[in-house]
């Protein structure tokens, strides 16, 4: 049937559309952690040139605590973006099963097949 067969565009439709949201949210935590890991480095250089690592020392390099603070709201936000991630799954995963069920509908309430047609039935379609 044709509601059925737009029952399923839509659900898989659905189910692509979680699966990119997913993939957009693995990129955006991978750039994340690569800035991170790039603001770790120049931490590291800063305190190395300053010859001070404390961060409460008076004379700690601004740009070395500036740093820091950007990298510690990254972390923030990957954080935050897992727990989008662990939502955007469970929504992919509930989508999935409504895809298949629309599809277990669709087989299911599908046109008949040949041999399902009883005999009498197909002697009449012939002529």
């Amino acid at each position: 049937m044709k509601s059925h067969e737009g029952l399923v565009r839509l659900k898989l439709f659905q189910v692509k559309e979680k699966r990119r949201q997913l993939g957009q949210l693995d990129l955006m935590m991978g750039e994340f952690e690569r800035m991170a890991a790039e603001l770790d480095a120049q931490i590291l250089s800063e305190e190395k040139k300053a010859g001070i690592t404390d961060t409460t020392h008076f004379a700690y390099p601004t740009f070395a605590k500036a740093a820091r603070q950007r990298r510690d709201n990254l972390f923030d936000s990957i954080r935050d973006l897992k727990a989008q991630k662990d939502e955007a799954e469970a929504a992919l995963a509930e989508s999935e099963a409504e895809l298949a069920k629309a599809e277990a509908l669709e087989q299911r309430d599908g046109k008949p097949r040949e041999e399902e047609i009883p005999l009498t039935d197909k002697r009449a379609m012939i002529g």
